[in-house]
């Protein structure tokens, strides 16, 4: 893992049982710095492309808005979502005392006679309190009898013919003894909500005593790929063209925490585009293509006809520019990729991930800044986010940057976000990690 600087202060976790709204402004902080407040204009004031930032930042409102209810998953099925309300023990951790390792339990001063009745296993029914000067066998994880004063280690003790139990060394009071609540008590607190379930989690929960948790709903996500000129299968041919944002698209939002329920391709129809955007029941529409004013790009019309609302129209960045996203209607939103794949994936890190990972619970990942380490061509007005692959000390820009390769991207860890005008070898820049490369993939 490289080495960074974080860029600029980022916040503390959320507060337990926070808000959508606490969940927001904790999104915006980390989304950098930008006005005090973005209101997102109507379709008809929409005339300029919006600032990278301000795009960013728009798209974390948006998933903020209408948040969703709340529910129950069996431990089975809640991996890789959030917590929707704090994490509190059930239970005392451990709920008795527990011997922490194979030995003897003890009471009192040695040498012990060996207690008469086998020996103490995990899981095994009440054991019998121990006299001073008893010992008896006992297993990792078993309760300790009471008035045990120590365990000692198989390898730390030995018996003489008659069967006395001796210490090789000092026995200390405890030793070797998980005592009851050691881990935690009843009803203390473990986790905030909106926390990710990780594995670790999900161990946590069980032991507990959790059998399903309150975790907030992945997003649901519709994908719908437009264009007549892509191959499902087989080689490109007589202008035909294999589409590669398809097989790619839905891993990519899975791995930000959504729930892709259809891929769909609709070619250039306008009326399937509509027909599929009005029945769609998806919290987020993705569309391939078509967002910019070419004879057969159908997007923008679609959104007229169906009365939906531009929050952004174009956005100041190379590759992905022509990008959008619309508020299709209560908590359903619609976020249209360029059809060239590195544009895509330029649309997906500027609108699609601060929109899901605000709507699913996510907190934002933190930002971070490396010194590049050549010069980086910069665009006149625009940011460019070029793939580079991220080392110990520096960034290093990947070739194969254009708006319809996907070879430089496939290589990359990370995005670099380059100022207009460029950077120079040595600048620190801004680094979006990829979220496989930042482990946050869901499955």
């Amino acid at each position: 893992m490289p080495v960074v600087n974080p860029a600029g202060p980022a916040p503390g976790p959320a507060e337990p049982g926070g808000t959508a709204e606490s969940a927001v402004l904790e999104a915006l902080a980390l989304l950098g710095p930008g006005p005090a407040e973005v209101r997102p204009a109507p379709a008809a004031a929409v005339h300029r492309a919006a600032a990278w930032p301000e795009a960013r930042r728009t798209a974390a409102l948006a998933g903020a808005t209408d948040p969703a209810a709340p529910a129950r998953a069996p431990l089975a099925k809640a991996l890789g979502r959030v917590l929707a309300a704090p994490l509190s023990a059930l239970t005392d951790l451990p709920s008795f005392d527990t011997s922490a390792m194979d030995g003897w339990a003890v009471a009192g001063p040695g040498p012990w006679t060996v207690q008469d009745g086998g020996q103490v296993l995990a899981g095994g029914a009440r054991t019998v309190p121990l006299a001073d000067g008893e010992a008896v066998r006992i297993a990792t994880g078993a309760r300790v009898p009471a008035d045990t004063t120590a365990v000692i280690r198989s390898e730390h003790a030995r018996t003489d013919a008659k069967g006395r139990l001796y210490a090789d060394r000092a026995v200390l009071t405890g030793q070797d003894i998980r005592p009851r609540g050691q881990e935690c008590r009843s009803g203390d607190r473990l986790l905030p909500a909106g926390t990710p379930v990780t594995p670790a989690v999900l161990g946590l929960a069980a032991a507990a005593g959790y059998d399903e948790l309150e975790v907030l709903p992945r997003p649901r996500v519709e994908i719908l790929v437009l264009g007549d000129e892509l191959l499902a299968e087989g080689l490109p041919h007589e202008g035909l063209i294999r589409d590669a944002l398809g097989p790619m698209i839905g891993p990519w939002l899975a791995a930000l925490g959504a729930e892709t329920v259809a891929t769909r391709r609709l070619g250039d129809d306008a009326d399937a585009l509509h027909r599929a955007v009005t029945r769609s029941t998806a919290d987020l529409v993705v569309t391939t293509g078509g967002t910019a004013s070419g004879p057969v790009d159908h997007v923008h019309p679609v959104l007229a006809r169906t009365g939906a609302e531009l929050l952004v129209d174009g956005v100041a960045v190379r590759p992905g520019h022509p990008m959008l996203l619309a508020r299709l209607g209560p908590g359903r939103h619609l976020v249209g990729l360029p059809g060239n794949p590195l544009a895509a994936v330029s649309g997906l890190l500027t609108l699609a991930e601060p929109l899901l990972r605000v709507r699913a619970g996510l907190a934002p990942r933190p930002r971070y800044t490396l010194p590049v380490r050549e010069e980086v061509q910069g665009h006149p007005h625009d940011t460019r986010l070029v793939p580079v692959t991220l080392h110990a000390e520096y960034a290093v820009p990947l070739r194969y940057h254009g708006p319809a390769m996907l070879r430089g991207i496939a290589a990359a860890d990370a995005l670099a976000v380059v100022p207009p005008h460029g950077a120079r070898a040595g600048q620190e820049l801004e680094v979006l990690e990829l979220p496989w490369a930042a482990g946050g993939c869901f499955t």
